[in-house]
């Protein structure tokens, strides 16, 4: 799609500067290029990298109140730098911290954080769960992120620990947002969230339904949650 980055400012109010444009083309060419050794994405095509990865990751930005700069930032399950990467280009003084467990796919997050010049990017292997319980982890993030990892009641145990009180959770989700925000609304409360609101996102060519489900966090999460490595997906909260 060409001038791609209208949409950017446009669509989500972002200005790119000739930079963050350069910092985005060298991205596209290092995930295609590791794409044909490695399994990162199955979106390769230039414009599907720049719809469907980048701007679908910028568009957490139409979750942030008024004035909201990000100074700390998580992202869970990132795969190839989805959404944290691309947010981490347009706030390049927040702190990042990427976590991934396919060794693979966390190995390319740190190729490419250092090919692009990003300060301040951790990028672990660790278990969801096994962050939330770190106390170096532990409610230390005002903005914690995940795009297609899990199911919400799964997923909001594994995001709400991480959040300080007053920071927010911003899950990408498809068709079943709205479904999957009712059947976690006893897991939001349990957690110490609090459901903001659920606002779709519209990509350029896109007719797959995309929605940004806003938590916001109100109070500390409870010493117990996140349970141990697999119990959330095996036993999820239930309403």
């Amino acid at each position: 799609m060409e001038n791609w980055y209208r949409h950017v400012k446009t669509d989500f109010g972002v200005q790119l500067s000739d930079q963050q444009l350069e910092q985005f083309d060298l991205y596209l060419r290092e995930l295609q290029d590791w794409s044909q050794k490695f399994n990162l994405t199955a979106i390769v095509e230039p414009e599907g990298i720049r719809v469907k990865h980048f701007l679908d990751s910028l568009s957490v930005v139409k979750a942030f109140p008024q004035g909201f700069v990000p100074q700390s930032m998580i992202d869970i399950g990132t795969g190839a730098g989805f959404p944290g990467i691309p947010l981490k280009i347009i706030f390049p003084d927040a702190r990042l911290t990427l976590v991934e467990s396919v060794k693979k796919k966390a190995g390319f997050c740190e190729h490419i954080t250092e090919m692009l010049g990003l300060r301040d990017v951790l990028v672990s292997s660790a278990r969801a769960e096994e962050v939330g319980q770190d106390p170096a982890h532990r409610e230390q993030y005002g903005l914690v992120l995940a795009r297609a990892v899990a199911s919400m009641p799964i997923l909001v145990e594994y995001l709400l620990p991480l959040a300080n009180v007053g920071g927010l959770v911003v899950m990408q989700k498809g068709s079943s947002a709205h479904r999957e925000a009712e059947a976690s609304r006893n897991a939001v409360r349990l957690l110490g969230g609090k459901l903001d609101e659920i606002i779709p996102v519209e990509l350029p060519g896109v007719e797959d339904e995309r929605y940004l489900v806003v938590l916001e966090k109100i109070k500390a999460t409870r010493a117990e949650f996140p349970r141990r490595v697999g119990v959330p997906a095996k036993a999820p909260i239930q309403n």
